[in-house]
């Protein structure tokens, strides 16, 4: 843990009041809606009791119309269709999601996730040439596609029809798909620009729902989808709110299908009340682990598996991806180790604002969780490249001010491919070429980046007292959850408050003790802090905190504990 640069968010105090008055609503809990761009009481209220009406109407999006007729047609006639995926969580919960809804409605469907290795990322003209060798007359992609022009043309000429759905930044010019639904389209005026790729089928799921009159199908959908969502980082705001709070809510109190059960069960959730945390950190890795480190079919078979007669079947498949994640978490924290020692000992790597670092025979499955790593050590974008012969495959991370699509879209030519999101994106490009694009890449963003923007800073939503954090609050905080991108988990400031029992050490990396605050106490968890222990005993008498809340279940029991997020000493005041 390293001491960052506080930012205190200014609020209207006057809006905060009014608004807390209206809704009648804990002032702090007013103060974070306020902060979060909710001032106003019926969007507040909706934001804090998200409801399926809310979901805009899914013909809303370009194209939309003409897929969901093209689809009826396809199972009415019986024809095989096939769902393309893509092998993280957000592509594997798309293709089970609509893979389960164009079965139910009497479709004969396949599906096809590429192999990472193997198959390569995205919509590839082979796999087209594969589905349409099986019988295929129609392929729906899901969270792939929207830059798959060479895909597209080949299923034209072999008389394929292509529905392409995908949340990916368009290239210039649509691939020529039967149709292209995806909200980030030039063209589409869909109010929700913010969707996962799994959100994006749900569109569709939902729009076939209500023409075949199934809209009581759509919240077991909604549930899947929720994994993705929440997996895939998107802004928890709009329809992804809706997904996640309804979602979340579902995977909390069953029942559910064997698949999800046995997933549940490996990750020690059954029967727990589950937040964005937990699916995150918990549910999320085990799914991505197929894809990262075998084959993403793993997952896919799993959350496909309903019949209670595969149970066994299906608890035997999540071991497996139990023990993918386990070989996922060893790889990654070797080739961690690997780019941290690179980037510390050769300036060439290290001495940019944007960190280029890569090897031989790398990982392909680990390097987006490597560079989340990099750019959680060192605050500044970084992009990690494993090395198979003369080809390099990248994966990119970067830091909220820095734009990094628009970085790669500036040295374009550089790249054998390439695409993502401002946030995170991939490439692949000539091994001869990495130390001009690291260059490159580098220029631009010494013209883009201030070295302030390099600082990594703490925002603060505002002061809380240990005393003020009552049951009546508690519960507003959660109603607030769930947290993550776009509504992030709220830090609130209590000074001075003293350290009453410890710290001692924790798995030798972290920090645990108990705080206390005129009469207050709880007890705290200081994550990666073992180096400050000499700081917080130097300082028992009284610390400035900067502090989370968390709910934690144990046995049976629900307790509060404070997760650190910094502390200062008393005269260390921004």
């Amino acid at each position: 843990m390293k001491t960052l640069l506080w930012q205190h968010l200014p609020c209207n105090d006057e809006e905060s009041r009014q608004l807390a008055a209206a809704l009648n609503l804990h002032p702090t809990v007013a103060r974070l809606l306020c902060l979060r761009g909710l001032g106003d009481p019926e969007m507040a209220q909706r934001f804090l009791e998200p409801s399926l009406d809310h979901l805009y109407d899914p013909f809303l999006l370009a194209d939309l119309t003409k897929a969901v007729e093209r689809i009826e047609r396809a199972i009415a006639q019986k024809e095989r269709i096939a769902i393309h995926g893509d092998y993280d969580v957000d592509g594997i919960t798309s293709t089970v999601i609509l893979r389960r809804a164009l079965e139910m409605l009497g479709g004969e469907v396949v599906h096809f996730i590429p192999e990472r290795l193997r198959d390569g990322y995205g919509l590839q003209g082979a796999a087209i040439e594969r589905l349409h060798a099986e019988g295929v007359h129609l392929i729906i992609s899901v969270d792939c596609g929207i830059r798959g022009t060479d895909a597209a043309l080949r299923a034209r000429e072999l008389g394929v029809d292509l529905i392409i759905t995908d949340h990916h930044e368009p290239d210039g010019a649509l691939p020529p798909a039967l149709a292209v639904i995806n909200p980030k389209r030039h063209d589409c005026a869909y109010p929700d620009k913010n969707l996962a790729g799994v959100g994006v089928a749900l569109k569709l799921v939902q729009a076939l729902c209500q023409r075949a009159d199934r809209a009581k199908w759509l919240p077991a959908f909604v549930k899947v989808a929720a994994i993705g969502t929440l997996a895939d980082v998107v802004p928890l705001v709009g329809e992804n709110r809706v997904i996640a709070k309804l979602g979340l809510g579902s995977l909390s109190r069953g029942r559910h299908t064997v698949g999800l059960r046995a997933l549940l069960e490996c990750a020690g959730l059954h029967g727990k009340t589950i937040d964005s945390y937990q699916v995150s950190f918990m549910l999320a890795p085990r799914v991505n682990a197929a894809g990262r480190m075998s084959t993403p079919d793993i997952a896919t078979r799993l959350l496909l598996a309903t019949e209670e007669a595969a149970l066994d079947a299906a608890r035997a498949l999540a071991q497996q991806l139990n023990e993918e994640n386990l070989r996922r978490q060893q790889e990654e924290a070797d080739l961690v180790a690997h780019a941290k020692k690179a980037i510390e000992t050769d300036p060439a790597i290290g001495a940019h604002n944007v960190l280029v670092v890569g090897g031989d025979g790398w990982h392909r499955g680990v390097i987006g969780i490597a560079a989340s790593k990099l750019v959680d050590t060192y605050h500044r974008p970084a992009i990690v490249l494993s090395i198979d012969g003369d080809v390099a495959h990248g994966s990119c991370r970067s830091i909220p001010d820095f734009d990094m699509l628009a970085a790669l879209e500036r040295c374009a030519d550089v790249f054998l491919r390439f695409g993502g999101h401002k946030q995170a994106a991939g490439l692949t490009m000539e091994a001869a070429r990495v130390p001009e694009f690291r260059a490159r890449i580098n220029a631009y963003a010494n013209a883009v980046l201030e070295p302030d923007q390099l600082r990594p800073r703490l925002r603060i939503d505002g002061a809380l007292n240990l005393r003020h954090i009552t049951p009546a609050f508690v519960a507003g905080l959660n109603g607030v959850a769930p947290f993550g991108c776009g509504n992030p988990r709220p830090v609130f400031h209590a000074m001075p408050v003293e350290i009453v029992d410890g710290p001692r050490p924790l798995k030798e990396r972290h920090l645990k003790m108990t705080f206390r605050q005129d009469g207050r106490s709880f007890r705290a968890i200081a994550w990666r802090a073992a180096e400050r222990a000499a700081f917080l005993t130097e300082h028992r008498a009284g610390v400035n905190l900067a502090f989370s809340l968390e709910q934690n279940e144990y046995q049976g029991d629900v307790y509060l504990e404070l997760s650190v997020a910094d502390v200062k000493s008393l005269s260390d005041v921004e």
